[in-house]
């Protein structure tokens, strides 16, 4: 059976979480990862419901040590491995600590890096031996442009696009299959309708992306054959300004 990484998993309503339960249906093996045990193993239980296959790995994704270790558990049989964790970080600049900021970069950039790395080493091998596969990095619209009050998300997102672009073309001769999604909008999801309740009034269903769309773009970029490869998709509601 294949086998699936996705990290950044957390309440059954959020992309990661959504992502899972998709490529469990799809006959992969997947091994969740996030920081919460209790929401993994909700995840988890969902795709055991649905006669899936899944695991559950808690570990810190700007964790070299964790990262190291959530490959090796998965071992051999990688065929897909999504980096979907990150988080919003808003602030001016100006009023910013360095903490902050260096925890946003280290959530996106430093993160990625440590999870493509190693998703590269078992995917193509040191030796460009590998069988391939496929990699795909969860991005926003902060990854194209700067924004006022949004600079170290920003930075932080801009930098693990570029990574991702620069591993493309690194490595797409040996077979690895790197994606970049924009998520260009809110996400109907656990987050904002628990948190920002207000937010999904104010925009509606309709200004609101659907998860169960955006996992499409996903799939989507896993199924391409590699005479047809994209690099990277954008996906928003019909009426986001953009």
């Amino acid at each position: 059976m294949k086998k699936a990484i996705i990290s950044g998993v957390g309440p059954d309503r959020g992309l990661g979480a959504q992502l899972a339960r998709r490529f469990a249906a799809e006959g992969l093996h997947v091994f969740v990862a996030g920081r919460t045990q209790e929401n993994l193993d909700a995840v988890l239980a969902g795709i055991k419901a649905d006669d899936g296959q899944a695991t559950a790995v808690v570990a810190d994704a700007t964790s070299e040590a964790d990262t190291i270790r959530l490959f090796e558990q998965a071992g051999d049989g990688l065929d897909l491995a999504i980096y979907n964790t990150g988080n919003n970080t808003p602030g001016r600049i100006i009023d910013m600590d360095a903490d902050y900021y260096e925890q946003s970069w280290r959530t996106c950039a430093m993160g990625g890096f440590l999870f493509a790395r190693e998703a590269a080493r078992r995917m193509v091998g040191e030796d460009g031996n590998g069988s391939g596969g496929t990699l795909i990095f969860t991005g926003a619209s902060a990854s194209l442009r700067g924004r006022a009050n949004f600079g170290a998300f920003n930075a932080a997102k801009g930098a693990l696009r570029n990574m991702a672009m620069a591993m493309a073309k690194e490595h797409g001769k040996d077979g690895l299959h790197v994606g970049h999604v924009v998520v260009d909008g809110a996400v109907d999801g656990h987050k904002i309708r628990t948190r920002r309740p207000e937010a999904v009034d104010f925009l509606g269903e309709d200004g609101m992306l659907s998860i169960e769309g955006i996992v499409d773009g996903y799939v989507y970029l896993y199924n391409q054959p590699p005479r047809a490869w994209t690099f990277e998709l954008d996906v928003r509601p019909s009426i986001e300004k953009w």
